[in-house]
């Protein structure tokens, strides 16, 4: 059972963290994009369906602790530093995505599309270059952040991969 668990805490991690950890890092450069071509629908809709991917691959990513847990409890590890530490820090990695990666997102979607927006009054006389520019210029600066926290994110991730093949201390021998 415990082959099992592991293999099935292995692949949901593939299956579930790669996707968001690919599509959030492909973000905020098509964001950039984005808000400097306001008028590209494709760019948007990328956008859209990254931040897309995001949400669902976070929500399905749940089962990779869940799994985890069940894996560790049958390995009696439960209570190994290495695990406690890997435990931890995919907490931290799942509050960086729900707190910071994803609502920065959905922020930026909003930029683009009022940029589109912006735009197309623009076009027919009712609005002014003046305030399209300062807020593509403020969300160009939320692009930056958002990739940061994405690297933090990243990098948790990372490190809880490292963390489980290492594993430190561990007395199986790996």
């Amino acid at each position: 059972m415990t082959k099992f668990l592991l293999s099935l805490h292995v692949l949901v991690a593939i299956v579930a963290v790669g996707p968001v950890t690919v599509a959030a890092s492909m973000f905020p450069p098509g964001a950039r994009r984005a808000l400097a071509d306001p008028g590209d629908p494709r760019a948007a809709e990328t956008l859209r369906l990254l931040h897309r991917i995001c949400r669902v691959y976070a929500g399905v990513g749940i089962a990779v602790p869940v799994l985890g847990m069940a894996t560790a409890l049958s390995m009696g590890v439960l209570n190994d530093t290495w695990l406690v530490v890997s435990m931890v820090l995919t907490g931290v990695a799942a509050a960086v995505l729900l707190a910071l990666v994803l609502p920065r997102q959905e922020e930026l979607l909003e930029a683009v599309d009022a940029g589109g927006a912006a735009e197309a009054d623009s076009a027919i006389g009712t609005s002014t270059g003046a305030g399209t520019s300062a807020g593509v210029a403020v969300s160009a600066r939320l692009t930056v952040r958002l990739a940061m926290f994405t690297g933090v994110f990243n990098l948790l991730w990372a490190t809880v991969t490292i963390l489980m093949i290492v594993r430190p201390g561990s007395t199986t021998g790996a």
